[in-house]
């Protein structure tokens, strides 16, 4: 039986953006009205640790109501013909639900809090609320496992590491204009064949043959399986 080829995906907020789930880029520099810049940054939480968590634990409850949508879906179908890594920007877990069984989380993971002052203490929450008082097993308060605005992101290393290996990278829901997008992309092999669905009209800032498919989310993996698998 013929290895199946290894397919890269990196997804951004315009595929849950079709789940409900809205992105603070959609609407200048706010998110969910609430100013990024007071609930997703170290100093934020230095300043206001109630309203940050506040904010996340709504976050918590509104994705416990989202749904997968078809792009989801159709991206965990595709583990039937491909090697499937998903690389999402994302930090909600609609890949998951959707059946994907590889995904890493450039930015975190809304459902799982840490230890703010043990990194390796990860815990998975589910859509339960963290309150100030709640605390990790050696007594330090717990965070959202988020990676905010001027923090590193430390899965990147693995995230370069799954795009050299791509025989195909497909970046849907966010513009290869936004970084880490540009970036990874860069690390694909020269013989990969790379592929965007964006509804916007983007000019592509790699030297490099993009296939475009200009439709949002959901079409856009129709459309690509169909040609990725010959049928159309």
């Amino acid at each position: 039986m013929a290895e199946k080829r290894r397919l890269v995906v990196l997804s951004g907020a315009g595929i849950s953006a079709e789940s409900g789930i809205k992105t603070f880029r959609d609407t200048g520099g706010l998110w969910e009205e609430y100013d990024v810049m007071e609930v997703a940054t170290p100093m934020a939480w230095a300043k206001n640790r109630d309203l940050v968590l506040r904010f996340y634990n709504e976050r918590r409850r509104q994705l416990e109501r989202c749904e997968p949508n078809d792009g989801h879906r159709g991206l965990a179908k595709l583990e039937e013909h491909f090697d499937v890594d998903i690389i999402t920007q994302n930090v909600d877990n609609l890949h998951e639900r959707a059946g994907s069984s590889r995904v890493l989380h450039l930015h975190g993971e809304l459902t799982k809090v840490r230890s703010t002052a043990n990194y390796s203490l990860i815990y998975d929450i589910g859509y339960k609320d963290i309150e100030a008082g709640s605390l990790c097993d050696e007594g330090s308060q717990l965070r959202p496992h988020i990676v905010w605005f001027g923090e590193p992101v430390p899965a990147m290393a693995e995230a370069a590491e799954i795009a050299s290996r791509a025989d195909i990278f497909l970046v849907v829901g966010t513009s290869l204009n936004v970084y880490p997008a540009a970036g990874l992309v860069g690390y694909a092999p020269p013989e990969a064949s790379l592929w965007l669905i964006d509804p916007g009209d983007i000019s592509v800032p790699i030297n490099k043959h993009v296939e475009f498919i200009q439709e949002p989310a959901s079409r856009g993996v129709e459309m690509f399986t169909r040609r990725i698998l010959g049928k159309e």
